[in-house]
C-alpha cells in the first residue's frame, strides 16, 4: 500500500467533522503526504514515501483550510532559521526548493526521513506527514504537519454505514507553518511558527532542530507586555471608563482576528485602532517609554483569554479594571473584604479634591 492509499476516504469524509468553518480560498502549489508508520514504543519507525505530488482537488483545499483552522487556534513558538540552518536537512532542502534548485518531492522526502527518527525518539505512533505550499493573497506559505487518524464513520454509495478512518485535525503534535514570501524578503525574525505546546519540552525542541528554526521572540511574553503597554497608556489619557472600554475592545478584537489567521499584531496598526484621531500616539507612547516591544509581535491566544476586566456595582459603588492590575497597583484584601487602589485615576482625583473645598 502506497504512502496515500488510504488518504482518500479520509479526506472525503472531512466536511463531517468541520462545517461551519469559514473557507478562504489559497491556491495549492504543491502538496504531499509521507507516511511514517511506528507501532509501538519499541518498534522503530519506517518511512513510506510518495513519489509523486497529490494532484490538486477541492478535498486537499479543504483539508489545508481546516488544518490551518485547527493549527492558529494552538499556541505556538515563532522565530526564523538560524546563520547555521544549513545544518539542517529541512531548511536547507527548502531554501533550495524555494530557488528552484531542488524538486518539492525529493525536498519532502529527505525532510522527511529526518523527522522519522525524532518521532522514534519521542512519539509512541506514526502519522502522515503533510507538506502543503500554498498562495494566501500576496503571501506563500510551506505548512508542515504530522497527521493522526481517529475511527469514524461513513456512507457507501447504497447509503449503507461504513466504517472509516478519518483525519484528527484536532490533535496536531508536530506542526509547522512558514511564511515563505517573508523568509526571501529577509526582514522578518518571526516567519517560521511551530507548536510547542504537547507532547513535551524535549519534543518541541527537537522539532526546533529538525526545522533549524530560532525562536526570535516569545509570543506570551510579547503580548502580556503589549497588552500592559496599552493599559498604562489608557491610563495616562485618564479616559472615561466607557472611552476605555470601547479601545480595550478593538485591541482585543484586532489581536483575536491575527491570532485566527496566523498572522502576527502590527504596532503601527494597532496605534491606529486606539486612536484614530491620532493613529501614532500608542505607538510614540510604547516608543517612549522603551517597553522593548517588536514592531511585529505574534498574538499568544491564551495570554489573551487571560485579559480582561473585572467589574462591580453596589451601593452606589461602582468599580471596573484590567485583570492584570489585580496584584500590581491593585490589591484585594480577603480578610477585610476591601479593595486597595494604588493609583486613583487623575479624573476621580480631581473631582475629590473638588468635592472637598
Amino acid at each position: 500500500m502506497s504512502a496515500r492509499d488510504d488518504l482518500p476516504g479520509a479526506l472525503s469524509s472531512l466536511h463531517m467533522f468541520h462545517q461551519g468553518i469559514p473557507q478562504t480560498a489559497m491556491p495549492i502549489i504543491n502538496s504531499i503526504v509521507h507516511r511514517i508508520d511506528k507501532s509501538s514504543d519499541d518498534q522503530p519507525a519506517t518511512l513510506h514515501a510518495a513519489d509523486q505530488a497529490i494532484a490538486a482537488s477541492a478535498a486537499m483545499d479543504e483539508l489545508l483550510t481546516n488544518l490551518n483552522s485547527s493549527y492558529h487556534a494552538k499556541t505556538k513558538a515563532w522565530g526564523h532559521f538560524g546563520d547555521d540552518s544549513a545544518r539542517s536537512p529541512f531548511a536547507a532542502g527548502l531554501a533550495d526548493y524555494v530557488a528552484g534548485a531542488r524538486d518539492f518531492v525529493v525536498f519532502t522526502r529527505q525532510a522527511a526521513e529526518g523527522l522519522k527518527a525524532l518521532i522514534d525518539d519521542n512519539l509512541s505512533v506514526g502519522g502522515h506527514l503533510l507538506f502543503a505550499h500554498n498562495r494566501q493573497g500576496e503571501t506563500e506559505y510551506l505548512s508542515v504537519a504530522l497527521l493522526h487518524h481517529r475511527d469514524g464513520f461513513g456512507l457507501d454509495a447504497a447509503l449503507n454505514i461504513t466504517p472509516t478512518q478519518q483525519l484528527n485535525l484536532a490533535q496536531l503534535t508536530l506542526a509547522a507553518r512558514i511564511d515563505l514570501t517573508q523568509m526571501q524578503a529577509g526582514t522578518s525574525k518571526q516567519y517560521v511558527s511551530y507548536l510547542k505546546d504537547r507532547g513535551g519540552k524535549k519534543l518541541a525542541e527537537g522539532f526546533a532542530d529538525w526545522l533549524g528554526c530560532e525562536e526570535g521572540v516569545d509570543a506570551s511574553s510579547e503580548t502580556r507586555t503589549l497588552l500592559k503597554a496599552f493599559s498604562d497608556y489608557v491610563e495616562s489619557e485618564d479616559l472615561p471608563e466607557e472611552k476605555s472600554r470601547e479601545k480595550t475592545d478593538a485591541v482585543i478584537g484586532y489581536a483575536t482576528t491575527q491570532a485566527r489567521s496566523g498572522e502576527p499584531m502590527t504596532l503601527n496598526e494597532l496605534s491606529g485602532l486606539v486612536d484614530e484621531q491620532r493613529p501614532d500616539a500608542f505607538y510614540d507612547y510604547i516608543r517612549n517609554k522603551d517597553y522593548g516591544l517588536s514592531p511585529e509581535i505574534p498574538p499568544d491566544k491564551r495570554t489573551l483569554n487571560q485579559f480582561r476586566r473585572f467589574t462591580g456595582r453596589a451601593s452606589g459603588v461602582s468599580i471596573s479594571f484590567d485583570s492584570h492590575l489585580l496584584g500590581d497597583s491593585i490589591e484585594y484584601d480577603a480578610e477585610r473584604d476591601r479593595l486597595i487602589i494604588k493609583k486613583v485615576p487623575g479624573q476621580l482625583k480631581e473631582q475629590i479634591k473638588q468635592r472637598g473645598e
